[in-house]
């Protein structure tokens, strides 16, 4: 089951339910946000933004991060949410990268970015997955889940804000 549809944002959003788990109550938690946008910019800009680790953490206004590394691992240190243990699990520039949250009590949810051509610009294209093997309550999950999907929309229109105003 897909559900589809665009917002007036410009943003498409593919939720799907493939990613089922039940527990003993027969409830389910989503498994998979999967969201994408147009941004009239370049590829290449397009992606030197996603591929930095956290850009995504923000207020719904870009703000650079301090980020300190250590091989794949990158300790993201922002202001105003503290700091969060990101690992770069694949980059393949300038179209593909791959991250997950690590460290205590961030949950290990899998970030991928696919940036592609797309009438004169870009589409960037973000799928989340790993809620329904996140530790707690299903209530718990699918909270994570929906604020995460909110989240996206947001982050995704930061992403084409940052990237069309840059010269």
């Amino acid at each position: 089951m897909t559900a589809s549809n665009e917002t007036a944002s410009g943003i498409v959003s593919n939720e799907t339910a493939s990613g089922l788990v039940s527990n003993e109550t027969a409830s389910a938690v989503s498994d998979r946000i999967d969201k994408s946008i147009e941004i009239a910019a370049p590829v290449e800009r397009v992606f030197a933004l996603v591929s930095e680790p956290g850009w995504f953490v923000n207020d719904g206004e870009y703000r650079p991060h301090q980020i300190d590394r250590d091989g794949d691992v990158s300790l993201v240190r922002d202001p105003v949410h503290g700091d969060f243990g990101i690992l770069t699990v694949e980059l393949d520039a300038p179209h593909h990268v791959v991250f997950r949250w690590v460290g205590e009590g961030a949950g290990s949810t899998l970030l991928e970015f696919f940036v592609e051509e797309y009438d004169g610009g870009a589409r960037l294209r973000v799928v989340e997955t790993g809620f329904a093997s996140l530790p707690g309550s299903d209530a718990d999950r699918r909270a994570a889940f929906e604020g995460n999907s909110q989240g996206w929309d947001i982050e995704l229109g930061v992403a084409r804000a940052v990237c069309e105003s840059a010269e």
